[in-house]
C-alpha cells in the first residue's frame, strides 16, 4: 500500500534494518500513520537492493535528524475524524539537501497543520546531495495525495525544503521523471500553493539573480514567504530574489520581511512563533 489507513499513536522513526517507536512529539488529537514509501516497485536512479530504512540520528539537540534517506516516505499526520477540510499539504524538511531536520521542521510542522484542519505529509526526501531525487520524491508525492483524492495539495517547506518546494512549484511543467505508474504518474504535479519559511538557495551571486533551476511565470501557483535580512546566506538574498520574480510574472505572493529572525527557527523560537499565525491567515483567505 502506498500510505497505511491504520492509526498509530506514536512517532515512527527508521534506521537501518530497525523500526523505533519513540514518543517524542505530545499527541494533540490527530492521528499519526507509520510512515509509508512512496514508490512502489521502480524508483528513478535508484535499485531495488540498494533502498534501506533511513539512518536517524536520535540525539540531535533539535530532535531526530534523518541523515541519509534511499527509500522516501511520507508520514500522515491526519486532523480527528470529521474536522478535515480535504485539503493536503507535504511538509519539506531542511538540512541544506545534506540531512533532514525531521522533527523540527518535519512533524511539529504537520501536527500544527492537522491542528488548522489540513491532512498533512511530512516527506522523507532523498538525501544527502541528492537534488534530482528530492524533486522526484516530492512530484512524486503531490501526485500520490492526488490519487488518494486529496481536493488540492500544497507544500510548505524550510529552508533547503522550501528551495524544494519552490522548484517543486516552478518547475511543476517538466517533469522529473519518467511515468513509472501510469494512474498515479500521469496526474499534475503543479502544487496549488506553496509556503517557503527562511527559503535557501533561490538566487544566485550578489546581484539577486534567480536561480537558474527556477522558472517563474503566470501559472506559478501562489507563494507564502517568510523570511529575513540578518539571515544572509540564505532567506535574505532568498526573499527578495523570488519576490522580485513572482512580481514581473504576476503570480501572486504574500512575503514577511523581518529585520532580526535569523535561520532555523522551526516552530519554536522567536519568529518561529510569528509566522504560523501569519500562515494562518493566509491559508483561509487565499
Amino acid at each position: 500500500m502506498l500510505l497505511s489507513m491504520k492509526h498509530s499513536l506514536c512517532i515512527a522513526f527508521l534506521t537501518i534494518g530497525t523500526l523505533f517507536a519513540v514518543n517524542v512529539l505530545p499527541a494533540y488529537s490527530q492521528y499519526v500513520n507509520k510512515p509509508s514509501d512512496i514508490w512502489l516497485k521502480h524508483m528513478p536512479g535508484m535499485e531495488k537492493k540498494d533502498r534501506k530504512a533511513a539512518e536517524c540520528d536520535l540525539n540531535n539537540s533539535d530532535g531526530p535528524v534523518l541523515s541519509r534517506v534511499t527509500n522516501p516516505t511520507l508520514e500522515a499526520f491526519m486532523p480527528v475524524d470529521g474536522t478535515s477540510n480535504g485539503h493536503a499539504v507535504v511538509v519539506c524538511p531542511g538540512g541544506a539537501y545534506k540531512s533532514l531536520s525531521y522533527q523540527k521542521e518535519g512533524q511539529e510542522v504537520a501536527q500544527w497543520l492537522a491542528k488548522q484542519g489540513f491532512n498533512a505529509y511530512v516527506l522523507a526526501y532523498r538525501v544527502p546531495d541528492n537534488r534530482e531525487g528530492a524533486l522526484q520524491d516530492l512530484q512524486r508525492a503531490i501526485r500520490v495525495l492526488r490519487h488518494l483524492g486529496a481536493k488540492d495539495v500544497g507544500v510548505i517547506g524550510f529552508s533547503a525544503g522550501a528551495s524544494l518546494s519552490c522548484r517543486a512549484a516552478t518547475n511543476w511543467k517538466e517533469p522529473a521523471y519518467q511515468v513509472v505508474d501510469k494512474n498515479i504518474d500521469t496526474l499534475s504535479c503543479r502544487p496549488d500553493f506553496a509556503m517557503l519559511i527562511y527559503p535557501a538557495y533561490l538566487n544566485e551571486g550578489e546581484g539577486g539573480t534567480l536561480s537558474p533551476d527556477l522558472h517563474v511565470d503566470g501559472d506559478t501557483p501562489p507563494m507564502f514567504v517568510f523570511g529575513s535580512q540578518d539571515d544572509v546566506w540564505y532567506s535574505g538574498p532568498s526573499c527578495k530574489t523570488i519576490l522580485k520574480a513572482m512580481q514581473e510574472a504576476k503570480a501572486p505572493i504574500q512575503l514577511h520581511y523581518l529585520n532580526k529572525a535569523g535561520h532555523g527557527y522551526g516552530m519554536r523560537r522567536g519568529a518561529g512563533l510569528v509566522w504560523p499565525g501569519l500562515a494562518e491567515l493566509w491559508l483561509k483567505e487565499k
